[in-house]
């Protein structure tokens, strides 16, 4: 057996056994339990919620907020960005902003401003970059930050960008499906990212944002 072909069938047996053991594992938002939090000592620096009523969606109204408080402008990819509100809300704040997604889709045609508590519409004729393609780390290249949010099977390699090259990225993920990695056995998958990270030597910090669901994002860059 060449060594080419070797590599080949160690590579399909992996993803069959990652496939396998994931086979129960489903998409899911909910919350991240407390018990969880408190067994990672990065979790665990995370506050308790506050005391305002959990909005039910406008995460990436949220994401927006946090952004524009915590970082400075500059070139932003959403990686799988889906319909794209997030780098829209960017892009409208100063932000140099693209959409990262196979998916082609169109802008919605309206979100809720939360600070003017209004609706507002979106032209037919507003668009943002997109690049209609699955993430690659070659695609980095050319921002400053990358944003996930919800997106399956890209966090390791979001991680691995910001472990190669100094990129910072905010992770806000709700699972680790198509992943290649593991939890170890009753090791919850945040946990699991989060160590991921910290081995890597990035610095990790974790936020949360106030809606229901899973809303504990991860902030990450180097020293």
């Amino acid at each position: 057996m060449t060594k080419r072909k070797h590599k080949r069938e160690k590579a399909q047996l992996f993803q069959a056994l990652t496939r396998q053991s994931q086979s129960a594992v489903t998409h899911t938002e909910s919350p991240v339990p407390a018990s969880v939090l408190a067994t990672s000592p990065t979790l665990a620096t995370l506050p308790e919620s506050n005391e305002l009523p959990k909005m039910k969606k406008f995460r990436f109204q949220l994401m927006h907020e946090w952004i524009l408080r915590r970082l400075p402008k500059g070139r932003v990819a959403d990686v799988g960005g889906g319909k794209g509100l997030l780098a829209f809300l960017l892009q409208q704040s100063g932000w140099d902003a693209t959409v990262i997604d196979p998916v082609e889709q169109a802008l919605p045609s309206k979100y809720k401003d939360l600070t003017l508590n209004r609706r507002v519409k979106i032209a037919a004729t507003d668009t943002i970059p997109r690049l209609t393609q699955p993430f690659a780390p070659e695609l980095a290249d050319s921002f400053d930050l990358l944003v996930s949010m919800h997106a399956h099977g890209c966090n390791i390699q979001l991680i691995d960008v910001a472990a190669a090259s100094g990129k910072k990225v905010v992770l806000l993920p709700c699972c680790i499906i198509d992943e290649p990695l593991l939890p170890a056995p009753g090791q919850h998958w945040m946990a699991c990212l989060v160590e991921y990270a910290l081995a890597k030597n990035l610095v990790v910090e974790p936020f949360r944002l106030n809606f229901r669901g899973q809303n504990i994002g991860l902030y990450i860059h180097s020293e």
